[in-house]
């Protein structure tokens, strides 16, 4: 299993703007292959929203990113203070 977390900032107090952006995009990611889960947090303080979903695999992961990367632009493009930072991980589940 793989875990994609992507950063972005969207400045202060724009916790709305965030929670509907968050529901749209889990809308489409849960559409896709290998989708698995996400959580959405973030600092209504400092504008910083992070997204962390789970995904079969890293191919999935990749795949993922090419489909909503230019939705997140189009969504978000006028708000964003900087470029979004996407990271993909692989999981390790403890045995036990």
């Amino acid at each position: 299993m793989y875990a994609a977390l992507l950063t972005l900032n969207i400045g202060p107090d724009m916790r709305p703007v965030g929670e509907k952006t968050a529901d749209q995009f889990y809308s489409i990611m849960k559409t896709l292959k290998g989708f698995k889960g996400a959580t959405f947090f973030g600092d209504v303080a400092s504008g910083d929203y992070n997204t962390l979903v789970l995904w079969e695999s890293k191919e999935d992961a990749e795949a993922a990113s090419s489909v909503t990367a230019p939705k997140l632009q189009e969504a978000l493009g006028n708000v964003l203070k900087a470029p979004p930072i996407r990271k993909i991980f692989e999981v390790y589940e403890p045995k036990g």
